[in-house]
């Protein structure tokens, strides 16, 4: 136990070394959202890719595959789905066309230009939205950091929460988005190594991956080791289009996206969306063969999220074992501090209706990194509920509300105003509603029909109808 907190020690005082070492290069308030638009490939892909992979994709996706068995390995081409869309479709033309407006958010983006009658209300409803969402989102994450160190230092996870949330905020304060992105990368490399280590001991110890399909099969029966989970034709049909719907929202994670625009050039795109899309096929094909080989080696556990901690001790010795809870760890801050940074100028710039007032932009953003983070910690301590849940019914709030109108704008210009506001509320406003009452296989219904309601609407707004808004 002791080599294991020497490593969480040493990890977190690196991580608010970056943070002081970033703090030096914001000047103003473009450096601290974007990074003054310089962020080489090999920092956007791997920043952007930790940073759109949360506790989810390490604590969540190995939990659901324990608990669903073989339907799980649909969210493997779900999320890698994601991932093309993001890397090969939006970030080139997403760089070349923020850079040309100026704008410093994707709120700011999707808004129009300067004098469009809908500019502020835009800017203002999604900075709403936002802050609603990465609440949820970052209250998430705070709660995993304070599953990780009660499950490995046996402490009160509400002090856990407390720790953990401090790191993460100290180090946000002081670099901004260098920090974030110079520590996502690191996090980033971190979480591979630790996808492809822990599943490879797994593997191993349940005898290879014929043993392991031979011991799935044997004792469990259907819907563990049916495909979708599902008995019916359409349930299996929608369970399988509910967790593409997860990949269709990446367009939509201001958190992710705004990598794209603080990318260098086109050049770097190109070596990011390499690096990008493998570094996804190792931490999601890891975590799903960890889910199913924890099946066999772990009889007894309450909660399916706690699985890796459990394998980490189990497989690995204390000095080992302390990196893998980093890596969880790096999941945690690597999705928080992206997000923190989001809402921060979305209270500072995108309420201002992009408005900059320099030194004070600057400070503003820092004192908004601090309440949010704050009311994040009150919602994980007073409210908490499974990971895998809350971080997904934020995506998919975040995917309706900006996706439709980011494609749209990038592919066919300024959606008219009034389509802009209608498919930014419908978007968001459908899929809160559909997520508290509808519950459908793979949820489909919320994740597919407010994008698609969305994604008309804003079409409807590049069409004949932009001349009669």
């Amino acid at each position: 136990m002791n080599g294991i907190l020497i490593t969480l020690i040493s990890y977190q005082l690196l991580m608010l070394g970056i943070g002081w070492w970033a703090s030096k290069r914001n000047t103003d308030s473009e450096d601290f959202y974007l990074g003054g638009r310089k962020l080489g490939g090999l920092v956007a892909d791997l920043s952007a890719s930790a940073s759109s992979s949360s506790a989810w994709s390490l604590l969540g996706v190995s939990g659901a595959a324990f608990i669903w068995g073989l339907p799980a390995v649909w969210l493997i081409p779900a999320t890698l789905s994601g991932f093309v869309i993001n890397w090969f479709l939006i970030a080139p033309r997403l760089s070349r066309q923020s850079r040309a407006s100026g704008a410093l958010t994707l709120t700011e983006f999707i808004a129009g230009p300067p004098g469009d009658p809908a500019r502020n209300t835009v800017m203002r409803l999604g900075a709403a939205v936002i802050l609603f969402s990465f609440t949820f989102y970052i209250a998430a994450q705070f709660q995993a950091a304070g599953k990780t160190f009660s499950s490995i230092l046996d402490i009160n996870q509400n002090l856990a929460i407390v720790i953990g949330a401090a790191v993460v905020l100290a180090y946000v304060w002081l670099g901004g988005f260098w920090a974030a992105s110079v520590t996502d990368s690191a996090q980033g490399i971190l979480m591979a190594f630790s996808a492809i280590l822990l599943p490879l001991l797994a593997l191993i110890a349940v005898g290879g991956p014929m043993d392991l399909f031979a011991a799935l099969n044997t004792g469990n029966q259907d819907p563990f080791m049916l495909w979708t989970g599902q008995s019916g034709v359409f349930a299996a049909v929608g369970f399988v289009f509910g967790l593409f719907g997860i990949g269709l929202g990446y367009p939509g994670q201001p958190h992710v996206v705004n990598r794209f625009m603080a990318i260098r050039d086109e050049r770097a795109i190109v070596h990011g969306r390499r690096i990008a899309v493998g570094w996804a096929v190792i931490i999601y094909c890891g975590m799903v063969i960890l889910g199913w080989c924890g099946r066999i080696l772990v009889t007894d556990l309450g909660d399916g999220e706690q699985l890796l901690f459990v394998m980490a001790t189990l497989l690995l010795p204390a000095l080992l074992a302390g990196i893998m809870v980093s890596a969880i760890l790096s999941a945690i801050m690597s999705t928080a501090d992206s997000q923190l940074l989001v809402a921060a100028s979305s209270v500072s710039h995108d309420l201002q209706s992009g408005k900059s007032n320099g030194g004070d932009s600057l400070r503003q953003a820092r004192w908004v990194v601090l309440i949010i983070g704050g009311l994040a910690v009150v919602l994980a301590i007073g409210f908490p509920d499974d990971i895998f849940s809350r971080v997904l019914f934020a995506w998919q709030a975040l995917a309706a509300a900006f996706g439709p109108l980011l494609v749209m704008t990038l592919w066919r210009g300024t959606v008219a105003p009034a389509w802009r506001v209608a498919a930014l509320s419908l978007g968001f406003m459908l899929t809160v509603i559909l997520s508290w009452t509808i519950d459908s296989p793979g949820d489909w219904v919320e994740r597919l029909i407010p994008l698609a309601l969305a994604l008309v609407l804003a079409w409807l707004g590049t069409g004949p109808f932009q001349r009669n808004s």
